[in-house]
């Protein structure tokens, strides 16, 4: 027998039993899941949040923003909103995971659909990047 051996054999049983593989490593999944659990629990009210300036990068008050939904083969529209006079938009109550959102103004342009792909049904969001809108009609 080696030291290490000895060393093993002279603890406690309860501690050989706690500090073996079978269960130290049920025991971290356990405590990752219910971490998971928690952080979404607490980041789960379907707010998808944003702003939408024109080309020069001002905000852009009125703009209609639209909420696309996955729904098995294509993109729905869900909802839609009018910016503020910051710019900035709000979705409440997003029920799915795969979203796109577009912003339109007449007489500024429109821009690209966004893809946004969420980790969860319902996941809140706030996006880094603002909607541009386009010089186009």
């Amino acid at each position: 027998m080696t030291m290490s051996d000895d060393d093993d054999f002279a603890r406690p049983g309860w501690k050989r039993w706690l500090l073996n593989r079978f269960v130290l490593v049920p025991a971290a999944l356990i405590l990752i899941t219910l971490g998971w659990n928690a952080w979404v629990a607490t980041h789960q009210h379907g707010i998808i949040a944003g702003r939408v300036v024109n080309a020069s990068g001002a905000p852009v008050e009125g703009a209609e923003v639209k909420l696309w939904v996955f729904n098995f083969a294509t993109f729905v529209e869900k909802a839609s909103t009018v910016t503020k006079p910051d710019g900035t938009f709000e979705f409440a109550n997003n029920p799915s995971h795969n979203i796109q959102v577009s912003a339109a103004k007449p007489g500024e342009g429109r821009s690209a659909r966004l893809p946004i792909r969420l980790y969860f049904a319902g996941e809140d969001f706030r996006m880094k990047e603002p909607l541009r809108l386009s010089d186009q009609g």
